[in-house]
């Protein structure tokens, strides 16, 4: 392949461009991405329900 010329896009064939994949080979590799994941959704259905809440019942303490 040669070098482009200054100032063009360099072209990739579409083998050489395509998207990477997630390796995890060890136990613990595993382990920490599958609690990364569980984490995730753990916070976003505790956001979604203090905001339903008024943020844990922030209302109860002003009175």
């Amino acid at each position: 392949m040669t070098d482009p010329r200054p100032g063009e896009p360099r072209r990739i064939p579409a083998e050489e461009a395509r998207q990477g994949e997630i390796i995890l080979r060890k136990r613990w590799q595993r382990i920490v991405f599958i609690a990364g994941l569980a984490g995730f959704v753990l916070f976003i259905l505790f956001a979604g329900l203090a905001y339903a809440n008024g943020f844990l019942g922030a209302e109860v303490l002003r009175k």
